[in-house]
């Protein structure tokens, strides 16, 4: 492995990154939602879950649809 620094990186101890570093705003994930949902534990049958996960990513908050329709809301 070659440990020679690459002459075209920039020195990002100089003043000039230094200062943009220190005032860069650090966001992390997705954003805050304006509803937060509240974190529970349920009990499922197999086969609901199995449906469910069968749709792809996103299969808790389509659960969660299918309940608020269900509830009325």
């Amino acid at each position: 492995m070659d440990d020679r620094p690459d002459d075209d990186l920039p020195d990002m101890s100089a003043p000039y990154w230094t200062e943009r570093i220190g005032k860069a705003e650090v966001t992390r994930g997705r954003p805050k939602s304006d509803r937060t949902k509240i974190s529970t534990t349920i009990r499922l049958s197999p086969e609901v879950i199995a449906h469910f996960k069968a749709g792809g990513p996103g299969w808790q908050s389509r659960i969660d649809e299918a309940l608020r329709k269900i509830a009325g809301l």
